[in-house]
């Protein structure tokens, strides 16, 4: 997939037109109009619109998540294998002590700044942001759900 830009920290996170711009907005409108024809006519038949509603926004926000906890699994797999590759015997033999979100975070820095920014990582106990911040040749995932 060509990009259409360069990514960087600025622009990285991504947005799912058909998911952020129509399934979450119709399913909370949905739930929205089930609770004002519960309060306007309410009987059973009104409660379960209700609920169904209410599973129909579940169910779409938990098919994000399980999209993006699955891609997170095999980013950590993917980075534990870059990192063994990458990094000199003392470093590597502390790939363990790297938190699944701080692997996350460091799938954005090229080869080059790797070992410097695991270093880091584990010294200063760096968060997901403040590693992605730290990145100073990004190295972009264009295939990011």
């Amino acid at each position: 997939m060509e990009p259409k830009e360069l990514q960087n920290y600025a622009n990285h996170a991504k947005l799912d037109p058909p998911f952020h711009f129509f399934l979450v907005p119709v399913a909370a409108i949905n739930v929205i109009i089930a609770v004002v024809y519960l309060f306007r006519f309410p009987r059973l038949g009104s409660g379960w619109i209700l609920v169904v509603a209410l599973a129909f926004l579940v169910m779409v926000g938990r098919m994000r998540a399980y999209g993006t906890h699955l891609q997170d699994r095999i980013i950590r797999v993917e980075e534990r294998l870059r990192l063994s590759q990458v990094l000199s015997q003392p470093l590597c033999a502390r790939i363990g002590e790297l938190s699944d979100k701080q692997l996350v975070g460091l799938r954005f820095a090229s080869d080059a700044e790797l070992p410097a920014l695991v270093q880091r990582a584990l010294d200063e106990k760096l968060s997901l942001v403040d590693i992605k911040k730290s990145v100073t040749n990004w190295r972009g995932d264009y295939s990011r759900i």
